[in-house]
């Protein structure tokens, strides 16, 4: 199991991704709002998305644990 952490802080303004869904290493799970930019947040490895943690709107720091890939 594979946790996707924030790289930055800031604000989750979106997440691209639903539990039970297949990703790719490299593909965007997350979007950050940081200082007025959108930042993409991506899984690190390949998975299925088996919960996700933060919500739109949460304020998140780095690395706080956005979602779950087993």
């Amino acid at each position: 199991m594979a946790t996707v952490k924030a790289s930055m802080a800031g604000t989750v303004w979106k997440i691209v991704v639903t539990e039970g869904e297949k990703v790719t290493a490299g593909q965007d799970v997350a979007i950050l709002e940081s200082m007025k930019m959108e930042i993409p947040i991506a899984a690190e490895e390949d998975g299925v998305v088996t919960k996700i943690i933060a919500n739109e709107g949460d304020f998140i720091n780095v690395d706080d644990d956005i979602l779950e890939i087993e």
